[in-house]
């Protein structure tokens, strides 16, 4: 093979990175780490005791108010709109009837309700590129639960890159969700804080 050979084949290949090649990089990831890709940034971070005990909470609130079988998710990937996004909520609410894609994931566009707990290292990404995201994606009730500060913040109305609705109180204070479409009101007074 000649030099022009050679380039000639690397021509015909591309180095664009997908969210399939960079998860796979990534494999086996140990037990206990999460791993997400926001805007083609991979995070991974281990889960605080703080963290577990506030996505059990609000699990346990889905499972009281929809029952066993209502479709939950905690960590699992699912890709999402924009660069290279390939997320983990910590919980996400599937509407009734929602089927895995042709990869064997969930679908953005049966998401209900995300709830991302905040935790030191993924701060930036709750409050900063997930809001627009998932708004994009139209998840119609998106709650950010943050021990480090001992508040939580409810966006709601999504449209284009944003929500146009935003309710923020202390833990200790319900978050009232009678009006959407999750239909409950989530209790936060025994929400741990960092």
């Amino acid at each position: 093979m000649t030099v022009v050979d050679d380039r000639i084949e690397m021509a015909g290949t591309s180095d664009e990175r997908t969210l399939d090649m960079m998860f796979e990089w990534l494999e086996p990831t140990p037990e206990g780490i999460r791993v997400e890709i926001v805007e083609g940034n991979i995070f991974t971070s281990p889960q605080p005791d703080a963290h577990w005990q506030i996505i059990r909470r609000i699990v346990r609130a889905l499972e009281d108010e929809f029952g066993m079988g209502v479709q939950v998710t905690s960590d699992v990937r699912i890709d999402f709109p924009g660069h290279l996004n390939g997320f983990a909520p910590d919980v996400a609410k599937l509407c009734d009837g929602a089927e895995k894609d042709e990869k064997g994931r969930w679908r953005y566009q049966d998401i209900e309700f995300v709830a991302e707990v905040v935790s030191k290292n993924t701060a930036a990404n709750d409050y900063g590129p997930k809001p627009a995201t998932y708004a994009t994606a139209g998840v119609p009730v998106y709650l950010i639960a943050d021990p480090c500060t001992g508040k939580w913040h409810l966006h709601t109305l999504p449209k284009d890159d944003g929500y146009h609705g935003l309710v923020t109180f202390d833990f200790g204070y319900p978050v009232d969700l009678t009006a959407t479409v999750v239909g409950l009101t989530l209790e936060t007074d025994d929400f741990p804080r960092d």
